[in-house]
């Protein structure tokens, strides 16, 4: 039971530093001379590096506060699972922490949805999708699963 947990713990903490990673970095697109993140619009021009705050629209505001929430739902996440490994009565369910760990997947995945669809009318042809966005989908099955598996688990003595 001690590996079991230690596993869940494991991938929980792995789904909230790619989160916090995929939130906090300037790699959602890249391009040569260019990258954009969710905050800011970087560009180097004449050996010189400037950033821009992020275009204001209300579908980039949408995904920060998406990606924000999913991180403080997964962080919550993870202290009620503590709290009820102590608290929870023999047979009893993780329903409350799966539950959360399973509405910060779910809101990390509408961002990245959102994110994908509005950004080719923000973002250059010449630049891609960056690796921060990248994690932010690979943080979206892993949160998911985590969640799940809480969902599924009865603490045992």
């Amino acid at each position: 039971m001690l590996h079991l947990l230690l596993g869940i713990v494991t991938l929980h903490a792995a789904a909230l530093v790619l989160l916090f990673v995929s939130t906090i970095v300037s790699a959602w697109t890249t391009g040569s001379t260019s990258s954009s993140d969710l905050w800011n619009n970087c560009s180097t021009t004449n050996g010189g590096y400037h950033c821009d705050p992020a275009y204001t629209g209300e579908w980039i505001q949408a995904v920060q506060a998406l990606m924000i929430l999913s991180i403080i739902f997964s962080f919550i996440s993870l202290f009620l699972f503590f709290c009820q490994l102590f608290t929870l009565q023999k047979g009893g369910r993780f329903f409350v922490t799966g539950v959360f760990q399973i509405l910060a997947s779910l809101f990390v995945m509408s961002g990245a949805v959102i994110y994908t669809v509005m950004s080719p009318d923000w973002v250059p042809a010449s630049e891609a999708f960056g690796w921060a966005y990248i994690l932010a989908w690979v943080a979206f099955p892993l949160a998911l699963i985590s969640g799940l598996i809480y969902v599924i688990l009865r603490k045992r003595e």
